[in-house]
């Protein structure tokens, strides 16, 4: 555990074995000998100020994780078709235990973007991503997952109560898709659609996110058919076959 935590702290900046000791609970002597054997297995690397910095064994293992993802594998095509039509900032978002996390992007094409990175987590009250994927699950779930979330207001639009966020998760359930209409970042919406696998599960969701400067809500609604085309695309590669469109 110790060694996770240094290595949550090199991630966040390179640091000297001073800088690291100096906030630990364990004796320099201890932050060194980890700091030794992470190195010696290439997981953080030194430079000549003596900085420890995150080695390439991590860069090697983050690619692993992601090659073995098959949602990912699977999306990719979809998702890189989609930015291309759009020029908007593409994201794809999972569960990763009780997170949603970001697990790939596709940047904007245009001089206006929004920050976001591969590995951040989505906010659940207030992400469409993160909508999407809460209200696939069942009810008692959601009302307990509702119940213990931190309702920090990050815009005048943010969702700020557990009844709030379960009346939203129901109209995402019953229209197909969600929004995040300024809820997250005062500049930006964002909306999502599920990506579901053999089973129907949402497995997945895939966004567009883009700043309001650009395009209007009105505008954003209008790439909801690319974005719905795309993740029942991705879904079909999963094996999903949509009974809507079978009864047509």
């Amino acid at each position: 555990m110790r060694a996770m935590d240094l290595l949550g702290e090199l991630a966040e900046k390179p640091q000297t074995l001073d800088e690291l000791a100096s906030r630990a609970s364990v004796h320099k002597t201890t932050i060194m000998r980890l700091l030794h054997a992470m190195e010696e297995t290439r997981f953080v690397t030194r430079d000549r100020e003596q900085r420890f910095h995150l080695g390439s064994k991590l860069f090697e293992l983050s690619s692993l994780a992601l090659e073995q993802r098959d949602i990912r594998a699977a999306a990719r095509p979809h998702l890189a078709e989609l930015n291309t039509r759009t020029g908007h900032t593409v994201h794809l978002a999972a569960f990763e235990g009780s997170d949603v996390v970001y697990v790939d992007k596709f940047e904007s094409r245009h001089p206006v973007r929004m920050y976001s990175r591969i590995g951040l987590t989505a906010a659940l009250h207030s992400a469409a991503v993160a909508k999407v994927l809460l209200a696939d699950l069942p009810r008692s779930e959601q009302e307990h997952i509702a119940g213990g979330l931190d309702y920090v207001r990050m815009t005048d639009n943010t969702l700020t109560d557990p009844q709030a966020l379960l009346a939203e998760l129901e109209r995402v359930k019953t229209q197909g898709w969600a929004h995040d209409n300024a809820e997250h970042e005062s500049f930006v919406h964002c909306i999502a659609a599920p990506i579901r696998d053999v089973r129907g599960v949402v497995v997945a969701a895939a966004s567009l996110s883009i700043p309001i400067v650009m395009l209007d809500y009105d505008g954003l609604l209008n790439l909801l058919p690319d974005l719905k085309a795309c993740t029942e695309a991705i879904s079909a590669d999963l094996g999903w076959t949509n009974p809507e469109r079978d009864n047509k």
